[in-house]
């Protein structure tokens, strides 16, 4: 093609891939010559990064790991957390007969669980210092009541004093905790029916059953909940708290796990707020042997497939090894840069060696199959000089393939690193940095390996004795031959899609497969799956299921925090009757209860305008109150109320929702309220959180708390808000990472592909492949969630690897036949790109029996990414190529030496004219120079190319 007839598109794409074949071939040549150095220098690179980890930061805090930062609920969080303190420990028994089904209100089986309840209540533990480096805890005892939220009301009798001090619920509170006042007690039933209305006790009793006139009878279930002080700290991003871990392993997990031994009359279930952690780390852990046998089988594949099974002349166990290296050198490198640069380490970052091993080899079986197919000549024939000139033809023939998957995985990451979800930001900024050395070390370490393995086949030494030479002849072949899976692509599968009858079958196939990703992307939604982390086998599992089978699921509590103490007295009335406005609301945003129970609403200037109506204030400070009984002062109202809500005053429930600043003024004060059910049925019928709802109340929540403007300031806070934050804008992240990433990738392809064509069809292979995971996830019974998020970035960057190297390989055959050139790369890449899918496939399989959900989620998704991704890369994309593919690079001529031997040497022997151009037409121009002067310095003999 003559440089006047050359588009522009064509020129940029012959520019672009005539530099970057020409970089590589350099660095190839001198790689060939300078392999020890090399490896040296690439040693010394990832020791030099190692630098980082003196930076080294861990996190492990939930709510800095999978929630967005800087938003409200957090503002929110803190002013709450500064006014009442951090959320209590909370520790809950769900006691049942140990014969199923029976009634649980009878005081032989009270009298058994007041008897575990003491021994709860009064045993000491030490600090669990198990994982925390200090030894300010260490030898000292502590046992619930000096550990307990200290608050009123969790006994009948508020002056009881002891244990009674402690926040506690449950329908023991009727005895005081006691067991003389319980076994002295005629008539437990009568005593029961005390604690509160009707719908009191449904929140106490499972499965309660009440009489014509709404008196409880029987029951199968009751609860018991223990609030331990929260004195948590921060230590190397893990939020710790040996004092009260040791009390709950100590005394409250290891009296439950006691219960059929020492109370045989009982079954209980029971939770603690320590469970999750110690059984979702458990899991994680348990799991690990499976990621050991994973990179085995992995090893085991690239060795087979690397070179022949049997040690011997053509095995390459020890370069499979050395892939493997590459991948842990760019990891360690790709971790101490991160570091460097004060990235904190996560544990879904474990999962990044996956990710690694799937490129990085992929890339491997990429550089080696060029490697191959450079050989001219009997290795035996090679000396050192012809090997470095055959490595620098290998790497300029596969420079650009992975340098077009690298630079699109690097910039898919890295889109993402500005995620609002720290865990996926983080993540994905240590992916990019390790992709980015995995470049590097496949094109230089990895090579090096090659060469030095080549030159040991070359003189006839053993694999790993590589000192020793084989006493057996070397067998060789001549040249390089293609294996059995480039014959079947060539002679089988590339045959059969480009028929006719081939590319409607296919077109048909994947437009329906597209079909059933759409609707399954338009059907996945957001869903808390928070419960998926607790592995099958769990204590924590049996009191989920459990709890949810006696107490369905219940609304979600909030406060409305009211500041500004100073208007609280002016605004006494409204406030005491704020229920009125919080009347009605159940059936729309904001969902809110209606508050006509304890549970659901709470008030505590309710409760001090009943009590003074009733009562007058005489127990409570005797001031003067006006004609709407209320003090008449508000220095009298201060200390009336102060009264009223002490722990020790008959408001003592209210001991928690108020406080006071030095002068005895009231600071702020909170109003407990609740929500109805915020559920749905799943597709399995299973209770779940209904995440649109959520997030519809707490905007309307605080739309609402804002409108009364007649009131002082205040805001609503839900312990929930952090996680409903989380649900508002995951959908928005995984749609906006993925979508941004899929346009960078189409960039990027075009610029190092250099064909719009070529670029776009690529393109849309990967969106086409993506949307078909959302699919195949919502068959599934995925959902949307943090884990699913992350996963399907990872997805963008592998699933483009196995179009873009097909796509690269294509537009460098030579050839006016579209349906020739697909069937050339596919038997040129085609066993590369298989080999290096089925290699990320098993380092995978094996989690697919995990019991951790990170594990169980990450290998489906992995599969589905390694099946669809080759299916399109193998099969789809080459019938588009056939179809709609682009004319190729003017040096692919030179690539594919060949098919163009004939040509060339014709070429030679035809006059040039004036112009530069030969009798027949054709051209010798500038950028074919060019591509012939770098062939030359890496050893391509002239007749072999043509310009």
């Amino acid at each position: 093609m003559s440089s006047s007839s050359k588009s522009c598109t064509e020129a940029f794409g012959d520019t672009v891939e005539g530099n970057i074949s020409g970089f590589f071939g350099r660095v190839g040549l001198w790689v060939g010559h300078n392999p020890r150095k090399t490896i040296g220098l690439s040693i010394l690179v990832t020791v030099s990064c190692g630098i980082g980890f003196l930076r080294w930061e861990t996190e492990n805090r939930p709510e800095e790991l999978w929630l967005p930062q800087n938003t409200q609920a957090e503002v929110e969080t803190a002013a709450f957390t500064e006014y009442f303190g951090g959320d209590a420990r909370i520790n809950t028994l769900l006691v049942q007969s140990s014969s199923a089904g029976e009634n649980v209100l009878t005081k032989e089986l009270l009298i058994s669980a007041m008897q575990m309840s003491e021994v709860i209540t009064t045993e000491k533990a030490t600090a669990d210092t198990t994982n925390y480096s200090g030894d300010t805890f260490e030898g000292e005892e502590y046992s619930f009541v000096d550990l307990c939220v200290q608050a009123g009301g969790s006994c009948v009798d508020f002056a009881a004093g002891g244990v009674c001090t402690c926040l506690m619920a449950g329908i023991l509170k009727q005895w005081n905790y006691d067991l003389a006042t319980l076994e002295a007690d005629d008539d437990i039933l009568e005593s029961i029916n005390q604690y509160g209305t009707k719908e009191d006790l449904e929140t106490v009793l499972g499965n309660p059953v009440f009489d014509e006139n709404g008196r409880v009878i029987s029951a199968d279930a009751f609860v018991l909940s223990y609030f331990l002080q929260d004195r948590s700290f921060v230590e190397d991003g893990t939020t710790k708290d040996p004092v009260n871990e040791g009390w709950e392993k100590d005394v409250f997990l290891s009296t439950a796990e006691a219960v059929p031994q020492e109370y045989p009359l009982l079954s209980v279930d029971y939770f603690s707020s320590r469970s999750f952690e110690d059984e979702f780390g458990g899991a994680i852990s348990g799991d690990l042997i499976y990621v050991n046998i994973s990179y085995i089988l992995a090893f085991l594949f690239v060795a087979a497939n690397l070179g022949k099974i049997r040690c011997g002349t053509g095995s390459r166990w020890t370069l499979a090894l050395a892939a493997v290296v590459t991948v842990g050198l760019s990891t360690a490198a790709g971790l101490g840069l991160s570091s460097a640069f004060g990235l904190f380490y996560g544990p879904v970052h474990s999962i990044l060696p996956f990710i690694l091993l799937g490129v990085g080899v992929d890339d491997a079986f990429v550089i080696a199959n060029a490697f191959d197919r450079e050989r001219k000549v009997p290795r035996s024939q090679e000396v050192n000089e012809s090997l470095a000139k055959r490595t620098g033809r290998a790497l300029a023939r596969a420079g650009s393939s992975i340098t077009v998957t690298s630079l699109t995985d690097f910039v898919a990451f890295a889109i993402s690193a500005s995620s609002v979800l720290p865990a996926l930001a983080s993540f994905c900024a240590y992916a990019a940095i390790s992709i980015f050395f995995l470049w590097i070390f496949a094109a230089t370490f990895f090579s090096s390996t090659m060469v030095l393995d080549e030159r040991r086949q070359r003189d006839n030494r053993r694999e790993c004795l590589c000192c020793l030479t084989r006493s057996r002849d070397i067998q060789e072949d001549e040249v390089f031959e293609e294996g059995i899976i480039s014959k079947y692509f060539r002679n089988y599968h590339a045959p059969a899609i480009l028929s006719p009858v081939g590319k409607i079958v296919v077109t048909i196939f994947f437009s329906a497969l597209l079909g059933f990703g759409l609707f399954g992307a338009i059907n996945l939604s957001v869903e808390d799956t928070e419960r998926e982390f607790i592995p099958a086998d769990s204590y924590l599992k049996d009191f989920v299921t459990a709890f949810d089978e006696y107490f369905p699921a219940e609304g979600i509590e909030f406060y409305v925090v009211f500041e500004d103490g100073s208007n609280i007295y002016e605004n006494r009335q409204e406030l005491a009757e704020l229920n009125t406005r919080l009347t009605g609301l159940s059936g729309a945003p904001t969902y809110i209860a209606e508050p006509v129970t304890e549970k659901a609403y709470r008030n505590v200037m309710t409760g001090l305008s009943l009590f003074l109506s009733e009562n007058g204030s005489g127990a409570i400070g005797n001031v003067t109150l006006g004609d709407d009984m209320w003090p008449t002062s508000e220095e009298d109202f201060y200390l009336t109320l102060s009264s009223y809500a002490s722990m020790t005053g008959p408001g003592a429930v209210y001991a928690q929702d108020v406080v006071f600043d030095n002068s005895t003024a009231l600071e702020v004060f909170r109003v407990k309220c609740e929500y109805v059910r915020l559920t749905k049925l799943n597709r399995n019928d299973e209770i779940i959180d209904d995440a649109d709802r959520q997030i519809d109340a707490m905007d309307a929540t605080r739309a609402l708390v804002e409108s009364w403007t007649d009131l002082q300031p205040a805001f609503p806070y839900s312990a929930k808000f952090t996680t409903i934050e989380g649900f508002k804008v995951i959908q928005t992240e995984l749609y906006r990472n993925v979508g941004l990433a899929v346009v960078a990738v189409g960039v990027i392809v075009f610029v190092t592909v250099a064909s719009p064509v070529t670029a776009l069809l690529i393109t849309l292979n990967v969106a086409f492949c993506l949307l078909e995971i959302l699919g195949f996830m919502w068959a599934l019974g995925f959902a949307i969630d943090s884990v699913t998020v992350i996963n399907l970035v990872l997805a963008v960057g592998l699933s483009v690897d196995y179009s873009a190297h097909v796509g690269h390989s294509f537009m460098v055959k030579g050839g006016d036949s579209k349906d020739r050139r697909v069937l050339e790369a596919l038997a040129d890449m085609g066993a590369a790109v298989l080999a290096g899918g089925t290699s990320t496939f098993l380092a995978v399989v094996v989690l697919l029996f995990s019991d951790s959900y990170v594990f169980f989620v990450l290998s489906r998704q992995f599969c589905l990414t390694v099946v669809l991704g080759l299916a399109h890369g193998l099969i789809f994309l080459p019938v588009l190529l056939s179809l709609f593919g682009p004319k190729p690079f003017s040096s692919a001529e030179a690539l594919d030496a060949e098919a163009n031997v004939g040509k060339l040497a014709h070429k030679e022997t035809v006059p040039m004219d004036q112009t530069g151009h030969d009798a027949e037409g054709g051209s010798n121009s500038d950028s074919d120079k060019k591509r012939l002067s770098e062939l030359e310095e890496v050893g391509e003999e002239p007749q072999k190319v043509v310009g």
